[in-house]
């Protein structure tokens, strides 16, 4: 269970985040949605340990969440752009967190590769790829790592249509894996492909929840989550 409980931030005077708390059961998919300056990538780069915030405690289980147990895939990706794809792969790995032996390192990245029909733009550099392959090297880079958690920063806000269903699932597949997976997006295409949990932000605090598919079935009784995914 990953559990987040009352965190605040503030960037000088400005407050960010509002008491923000929620609980997502291990292995399973919670989005962010709302607008952009809502707050959203702020939370995520705490709780992967990017931002400090200045109030409020992240639990996993019973422990205080180690940074070293999150993945983030940021939005722009953040390949590495003189690196091969292999590359950025093992990179992660042999100088990260992990400083693993540079053949155990390759060796994992060439499972992942393959095992996502991946292994035959091992060699290719980023500026050779696709947005969407770009995108999916940078989700591998995160899970070659093996983390409990992965937060996902507005993953398909470069993508068309065909590829946003792509990602969401491997998003459902990475659940699936025993991963829990946060998302934080605007993008309700992606969200409505998505067995969630949606926390709806506004004005940095969360404030509406809704299962998806009771969502789905019930929308009257989430009228914010309505408005903003109908009305968007």
């Amino acid at each position: 269970m990953l559990a987040i409980k009352n965190i605040t931030k503030h960037f000088g005077s400005k407050a960010i985040l509002h008491d923000v708390s929620l609980q997502l059961p291990t292995g399973s998919i919670g989005v962010l949605l709302g607008s952009s300056g809502t707050g959203k990538s702020t939370l995520l780069r705490i709780i992967a340990g990017l931002e400090k915030n200045d109030s409020g405690s992240i639990f996993l289980d019973a422990d205080y969440l180690s940074p070293n147990k999150v993945g983030m895939v940021f939005q722009q990706f953040n390949l590495f752009e003189n690196l091969t794809v292999i590359e950025n792969i093992t990179f992660a790995l042999s100088k990260g967190r992990t400083h693993m032996p540079a053949a155990q390192a390759d060796d994992i990245a060439r499972k992942l590769l393959q095992q996502y029909d991946m292994l035959e733009l091992a060699q290719s550099l980023p500026e050779e790829l696709s947005g969407g392959q770009q995108q999916r090297v940078a989700i591998l880079r995160t899970i070659a790592q093996k983390p409990a958690v992965i937060c996902f920063d507005e993953p398909t806000s470069a993508l068309d249509p065909l590829l946003k269903t792509h990602i969401a699932r491997m998003i459902i597949e990475l659940s699936q894996s025993g991963y829990t997976i946060l998302v934080a997006t605007h993008d309700v295409q992606l969200v409505e492909q998505l067995p969630c949990t949606i926390f709806l932000m506004h004005a940095g605090s969360i404030v509406e929840i809704a299962d998806w598919h009771i969502f789905k079935e019930q929308p009257q009784n989430f009228t914010k989550i309505k408005k903003f995914i109908y009305h968007s």
